[in-house]
C-alpha cells in the first residue's frame, strides 16, 4: 500500500510540473529572457526528477511483485515436498509395522504356546503340531504302520503335551487296524487311567469293549460297557454302551 501511495503521489506532482511548464508559454510575458529560461530549466530538472522517481517507484514496485511470485513459488515448492515427505513417512511406518508384525510371527513358531486340545489345557512346544498332524494325516492316508511310529514317537518326545490323549487314542487305532488287539486295548486303557476326564475316554473305553467282543470275550465287555454307563452317563457314548448291552446274550 504505501509503494502504491507514494508512485501516485509522484504521479500526480509530474503530472502537475508537465501543467505547469505547457501553460509557460502564455505566460512568458511576465519573465524576461533569463528568468524564463531559468524557470524552464528547473522545471524540467524537477520534471526528470520525479520520472526518474516514478520510473525507480515502478521498478521497486515490479521487484516486490516479482519476489512475491517467487516465494508464492517457492512455499507451492515446499508444500508439494512436505507431502512427499509425509507420504514416505507413512509407507516406511507401515513397513516398519509389517516388519515387525512377521518377525513376531517367525519367534512365535519358536516359542512354547498354550493350546486346548479335546479339552486338556497346556504347553504346545514348537513343531509339536506339525508333528502330531503328520502322524495322523498318514493315519487317514491307510499307512498305518508309519502311523503308529509316528504317534509313539509322539508320545515319547512330547509326554507333556494336551495332544497326548488324543495321539494314545489315535495309536490304539493304527494298532487295532494292524491287527494288534492287546496293544491296542493297552493303550486305550493307559488313556482311560491317565486322562479319565478326557473326551477320549470314553471313546477308548467303547474301543476295548469292541475289541473284547470281536475277541469272544463277553463278560469282560460287558463290564467294559458298564464302566461306560456309570462312568459317562449322559453321553452318546454311554448311551451306545447301554444299546450295546442289551445286545449281548
Amino acid at each position: 500500500m504505501t509503494l502504491r501511495f507514494s508512485w501516485l503521489r509522484l504521479t500526480a506532482a509530474a503530472c502537475a510540473a508537465s501543467a505547469a511548464f505547457a501553460a509557460l508559454p502564455a505566460h512568458a510575458g511576465i519573465f524576461d529572457d533569463d528568468q524564463a529560461r531559468q524557470a524552464i530549466l528547473d522545471l524540467r530538472t524537477k520534471t526528470d526528477s520525479l520520472q526518474n522517481q516514478l520510473s525507480a517507484a515502478q521498478r521497486t514496485i515490479n521487484d516486490q511483485s516479482n519476489r512475491l511470485d517467487q516465494q508464492s513459488q517457492q512455499i507451492a515448492t515446499l508444500r508439494g515436498q512436505n507431502e512427499d515427505l509425509t507420504n514416505q513417512l507413512a509407507t516406511l511406518q507401515k513397513q516398519q509395522k509389517d516388519y515387525y508384525t512377521d518377525l513376531d510371527t517367525r519367534l512365535k513358531k519358536f516359542e512354547p504356546q498354550q493350546q486346548t486340545v479335546d479339552g486338556v489345557t497346556g504347553e504346545v512346544q514348537p513343531g509339536e503340531t506339525d508333528a502330531f498332524n503328520a502322524a495322523s494325516q498318514q493315519f487317514r492316508n491307510g499307512d498305518f504302520k508309519n502311523a503308529a511310529s509316528s504317534f509313539r514317537s509322539f508320545i515319547q518326545k512330547y509326554p507333556d503335551s494336551p495332544y497326548q490323549p488324543t495321539a494314545q487314542y489315535w495309536l490304539g487305532n493304527a494298532l487295532y487296524a494292524l491287527k494288534d488287539y492287546k496293544g491296542s486295548t493297552a493303550t486305550w486303557q493307559n488313556v482311560v487311567s491317565r486322562y479319565p476326564q478326557s473326551p477320549r475316554a470314553p471313546d477308548a473305553l467303547m474301543a476295548i469293549a469292541n475289541n473284547q467282543l470281536e475277541l469272544g470275550q463277553k463278560a469282560a465287555a460287558r463290564k467294559t460297557l458298564e464302566q461306560i454307563v456309570a462312568q459317562y452317563s449322559g453321553t452318546d457314548q454311554a448311551q451306545s454302551a447301554q444299546n450295546k448291552l442289551s445286545q449281548i446274550k
